[in-house]
């Protein structure tokens, strides 16, 4: 009986979520450029122009980013080199795109809204016009191409400042947790994609396919974008707005129905019966088994039954009645003395 009620309750969520229209969560808030923001985005643009001017110049972090190359990572270590193979694909565009887009995919059908997909759009669309405009207006050269031993190679052709897999694991990591629905979802989170940009960014700078400068510079691009988000929430709302309005267009020239919304149903309170024959038991109210009358149900339910309505089963024994047996209370008849 349990069983068949706990059944029936996951189907009447499942039947609800279905029959909502496409709304967006209440629960969930919109992060604001607040200012705190500001001072962090401020501070990090100062940090991304130093390291610009620091290399431009051929400071001393020129000079750190020869030493390391000339350490040669990969050949201290070489037992760990196969694994960072793989592991720089979580820097990568193209897997990692597909990765969290298929989850905020599964989140944007669940929650009936578009603004994780468009989210994430919108900041891989500002990550590629950002950094690939820096890559090619400064130009920089990698260390596999190095021509000058303690030049900075910038303004040669090359397109590894700032560097990309760095930017992109920071962007692309982050924004599960601009988009967490709860602050502690967001913590940990935000630790986990720095933790994880943080080792695609040294692991390029293992494999000797990035200055260290360069995945200082990516850092720093990836969380200008992700602090500057909420600059473009107004523009997320309006596309979903309008691609709904579309879809509601299509749908009117198609000749489909809209679905309908949800509509509460009144709760049911069971009575207790009685075995009195003046106070018969009365009839359960008639539910409609419709998928609109199902709706909110379980969205608002009624208070329990207290203890004294809930259904009582009749007193007495539930054992059947037996010929050589007698009713408790009763004194038992003598029985004859037989003898001889």
């Amino acid at each position: 009986m349990r069983t068949e009620r706990n059944l029936t309750r996951r189907l009447d969520r499942v039947f609800a979520r279905l029959d909502r229209e496409p709304e967006r969560p209440a629960h969930i808030d919109v992060p604001r450029m607040s200012r705190h923001r500001v001072v962090l985005f401020s501070a990090t643009l100062a940090f991304y122009l130093a390291i610009v001017w620091a290399v431009v110049t051929t400071s001393w972090l020129v000079r750190l980013d020869w030493q390391v190359m000339f350490f040669r990572p990969y050949q201290q270590w070489p037992q760990i080199h196969a694994f960072l193979d793989y592991y720089v694909v979580l820097g990568q565009r193209g897997p990692t795109a597909v990765m969290v887009a298929s989850w905020l995919g599964w989140r944007s059908w669940r929650q009936h809204t578009l603004r994780p997909l468009l989210t994430l759009a919108t900041s891989l669309l500002v990550l590629n016009i950002t950094v690939g405009a820096a890559k090619l207006g400064m130009g920089r050269l990698g260390p596999h191409y190095a021509t000058v031993i303690g030049s900075s190679e910038m303004g040669l052709g090359g397109d590894i400042f700032p560097s990309g897999h760095t930017a992109n694991a920071v962007v692309t990591w982050g924004i599960l947790a601009y988009l967490a629905s709860s602050p502690r979802a967001r913590r940990w989170l935000s630790a986990l994609s720095a933790v994880t940009s943080l080792g695609v960014g040294l692991t390029t700078v293992y494999l000797g396919t990035h200055w260290l400068s360069d995945v200082l510079l990516g850092w720093a691009a990836g969380l200008l974008i992700m602090l500057a988000l909420p600059w473009f929430e107004p523009l997320v709302t309006k596309a979903e707005t309008t691609l709904f309005d579309l879809r509601d267009r299509l749908r009117d020239r198609l000749g489909r129905p809209a679905p309908e919304p949800a509509v509460p149903v009144t709760p049911v309170v069971l009575m207790p019966r009685t075995t009195s024959a003046e106070q018969p038991a009365p009839a359960r109210e008639p539910v409609s088994s419709t998928r609109s009358s199902r709706g909110l149900a379980h969205l608002a339910p009624g208070a329990h039954a207290a203890r004294s309505e809930r259904p009582v089963t009749p007193a007495g024994s539930r054992r059947p009645p037996h010929a050589d047996r007698v009713p408790r209370g009763t004194t038992q008849p003598a029985r004859p003395l037989t003898g001889g």
